[in-house]
């Protein structure tokens, strides 16, 4: 008798069938609580800490989102600055960081392992802006104009 047979009720790929990180249904509740308590707990320190390293100094840094892997072991953060589009400069400086925020982030989370920090600047506010900008040009304003029917 094989294992899978053994298992009534249980699907036949199980969960090693999926790819890693992926599921169907998205992320489960625990990534998103622990995904939301690292992004407060960072937004926390980045309004608070001044930082050793010059290339962050009097740098004033929005987490915008907290992305989790399944086995809690990775995160990776969305970080923009507002006003300034200048923050993938800053991912050098972020890495170098990165040891200081994980014993933070340690010391205010109750994990039993902090999870490595990737730091990814966020560009959806720029493409809003730039959706934005396209949809108030004149030539798709009259376009959206003629799309309305009489009624």
């Amino acid at each position: 008798m094989s294992r899978n047979s053994s298992r009534k009720g249980m699907s036949e790929s199980g969960p090693a069938g999926k790819l890693a990180g992926h599921s169907a249904s998205g992320p489960s509740q625990r990534q998103l609580r622990v995904a939301e308590e690292v992004r407060r707990v960072l937004a926390e320190i980045f309004a608070r800490t001044e930082f050793r390293d010059p290339d962050l100094a009097d740098v004033r840094i929005t987490v915008t989102e907290v992305r989790i892997s399944p086995d809690l072991k990775h995160a990776t953060v969305f970080v923009a600055r507002l006003g300034r589009s200048d923050v993938a400069e800053l991912l050098p400086a972020l890495k170098r960081v990165t040891p200081f925020l994980r014993t933070r982030l340690s010391h205010a989370l109750r994990l039993r392992g902090v999870p490595d920090l990737h730091f990814q600047p966020d560009t959806a506010l720029d493409y809003a802006m730039e959706v934005d900008t396209m949809l108030r040009q004149p030539e798709v304003q009259r376009d959206l104009e003629g799309d309305e029917e009489p009624e």
